[in-house]
């Protein structure tokens, strides 16, 4: 008989172990799958949102060039009666003008071969032809450029109006200024803003 018993004991024992392992089992698949889904699911997420990015992106890009193409055809509207060197100047004068009020924007053309000062029998010529961009006043200021047909000009640091003692001292004076002029990249500036400047040109020949 205790044999018997011992025998009945054993297997409700081996029953129990089993069915232990097979609860641990179960909760054990039972996390891996719910650990997969929420993986599955950030990736999901992930990709989403990256998609909702690029196309975010490729609206604003879409809305940048409509703004530009608006602005583009504005422009075009305000200056089409004005001829390209009338809208240079203004520009020119617009970004580098030392005075924006100003009464009258005059041009004056100024050929190569021409002394930077008149006044000095010692002072080198220009070595290309350039405008002088001046107001009515004195204080107004002046810029003395000339173009290079690539949206740049050349900027001479000369005065509308030399003054001092004359010949120089300096006899590389006249040459540092040829030899320094500055390359700018002449912006279009508001439209509005350049056709005013535009009306109140006046040519000096």
């Amino acid at each position: 008989m205790n044999l018997v018993k011992k025998c009945i004991y054993l297997s409700v024992m081996l029953l129990l172990v089993a069915g232990c392992s097979d609860t641990e089992a179960d909760e054990n698949g039972s996390n891996v799958s719910e650990s997969n889904t929420t993986v599955e699911q950030a990736e999901d997420s992930a990709q989403s949102g990256d998609v909702a990015s690029e196309e975010e992106s490729v609206e604003i890009e879409e809305q940048n060039e409509v703004a530009t193409e608006s602005s583009v055809e504005e422009e075009k509207q305000v200056l089409s009666q004005y001829s390209a060197q009338e809208i240079e100047y203004a520009r020119v004068w617009l970004q580098l003008g030392p005075n924006q009020d100003i009464d009258g924007l005059y041009v004056e053309y100024i050929p190569s071969g021409t002394p930077l000062n008149p006044k000095d029998e010692t002072s080198d010529a220009y070595p290309e032809d350039v405008i002088q961009l001046s107001g009515s006043r004195l204080v107004d200021g002046s810029i003395t450029y000339s173009g290079n047909g690539d949206g740049t000009i050349n900027v001479y640091n000369v005065s509308k109006r030399w003054d001092g003692v004359y010949p120089v001292e300096d006899e590389n004076f006249y040459t540092d200024i040829i030899e320094g002029t500055e390359a700018v990249y002449v912006e279009t500036g508001d439209p509005d803003e350049v056709k005013a400047l535009i009306e109140l040109l006046e040519a000096q020949i």
